[in-house]
């Protein structure tokens, strides 16, 4: 059984360790390393799942926690963009990728009054690629972020709501 749920800034932990666990994991799909949080302090875990205009959303597959994914508000009026998402090898084939992709659209379109989803893949995670294009995201020409490996950039995809 597959249940959602939405965190709070006292869900840290948990939050803790999906996303270290997704950055050990999946280094090459996000734009921060292990590195960069691997010793961050209790504070700096709260603030993340505290940011304005955010929502952040786990998946527990039978006690399990095996996904995460967060929609943030942009400076963009009407356009949210969907974050962090990442589902633990255990737990995908299982459609875990759609219910989170849905909750936070569900999100968007409810309380953050948004018209456009958004989210940045990387360059060459051809799963997660073929995931977005079958929920309805197209490919964009918005220049996306460069990747830590400073060669590639994000791919910018978006979803009318």
């Amino acid at each position: 059984m597959i249940e959602l749920r939405e965190l709070t800034t006292d869900d840290w932990q948990l939050w803790r360790e999906l996303r270290l666990a997704a950055l050990e994991e999946a280094p090459y799909a996000f734009g921060s390393q292990l590195a960069d949080w691997v010793d961050a302090e209790e504070e700096r875990w709260r603030a993340r799942l505290d940011l304005p205009g955010s929502r952040n959303f786990v998946a527990v597959l039978d006690g399990t926690p095996v996904g995460m994914a967060s929609g943030v508000r942009t400076d963009e009026n009407g356009v949210v963009e969907l974050i962090s998402m990442w589902i633990a090898p255990t737990g995908r084939g299982r459609g875990i990728g759609d219910q989170l992709m849905a909750k936070v659209e569900q999100w968007a379109r409810d309380q953050a009054a948004a018209h456009t989803l958004q989210l940045s893949v990387a360059d060459g995670n051809d799963k997660a690629h073929a995931l977005y294009l079958r929920s309805g995201f197209a490919d964009t020409d918005i220049e996306g972020e460069l990747m830590p490996d400073g060669v590639h950039h994000e791919v910018v995809m978006r979803k009318p709501l």
